[in-house]
């Protein structure tokens, strides 16, 4: 029998720039928040406290910084949608 990894929650090992996925799930939630937050929508998470955040705002905060910029373990992956390749 198949299993739907619809509604379930993801475990993942955020690397800079990547994450790897550990047990199969379509979100994760954020650490900040509880919010559920889709694998294809992730963009913020803490390599160092292997945590996820729904935005820049909640990782830095996460970080220490509050206003300031620069959190060091924060990583924010870009979407890639191939625009200017040939």
């Amino acid at each position: 029998m198949l299993m739907s990894n619809k509604g379930r929650e993801a475990r993942l090992h955020y690397m800079p720039g990547t994450f790897r996925v550990l047990s199969n799930g379509d979100h994760v939630r954020c650490a900040a928040t509880g919010q559920p937050i889709p694998l294809d929508e992730l963009r913020y998470w803490s390599v160092a406290r292997q945590e996820a955040y729904s935005s820049p705002e909640l990782s830095v905060k996460a970080e220490g910084g509050g206003d300031r910029l620069g959190a060091r373990a924060s990583c924010f992956v870009p979407a890639f949608d191939g625009a200017g390749l040939n």
